[in-house]
């Protein structure tokens, strides 16, 4: 039975992809000000599952 495809890779870029084009979506409706807010807020959320998991593990 051969192993499962590894799929990491592509799973990255279309998820860069995605944040690319609706990071530009907000930018064309709210402006810059709500794409900083935006990043910002995803690095937050980002740390903090980070440290979440640290935790846990």
């Amino acid at each position: 039975m051969d192993a499962a495809p590894n799929y990491t890779t592509a799973a990255l870029v279309m998820g860069g992809v995605n944040l690319f084009w609706i990071l530009l979506l907000i930018r064309g409706f709210l402006g810059f000000g709500a794409v900083f807010a935006v990043g910002y807020a995803l690095d937050r959320l980002i740390v903090w599952g980070a440290r979440r998991r640290r935790r846990a593990g």
